[in-house]
């Protein structure tokens, strides 16, 4: 069993309270879960409104698959303007 993991941390300029940085972050983890079916969620910096840190995880047999999800994700969160993408980190274990 191989696994994956990929750590994001982004900046949302255009959210003014916490209530919209949530909004955003809520619509990211809905469309990762809902494009690539992987288990998303905010990890830390709930209480800073113009940044989060969000986790992505997945299970597959071969090392191969995961580097193939992380490229699509990584390649998805590159095509997103609600949020600028300001570190990444990818692991597989």
């Amino acid at each position: 069993m191989i696994i994956g993991t990929i750590t994001f941390k982004i900046h949302i300029p255009y959210a003014h309270s916490l209530k919209e940085k949530r909004s955003v972050v809520k619509s990211i983890i809905a469309k990762i879960q809902n494009k690539f079916n992987l288990s998303v969620a905010e990890i830390d910096l709930q209480n800073q409104w113009q940044f989060a840190l969000i986790g992505v995880a997945m299970i597959a047999n071969k090392t191969k698959i995961i580097e193939q999800q992380i490229t699509r994700v990584i390649e998805f969160l590159d095509k997103q303007t609600e949020f600028e993408v300001i570190e990444i980190k990818t692991d597989i274990f």
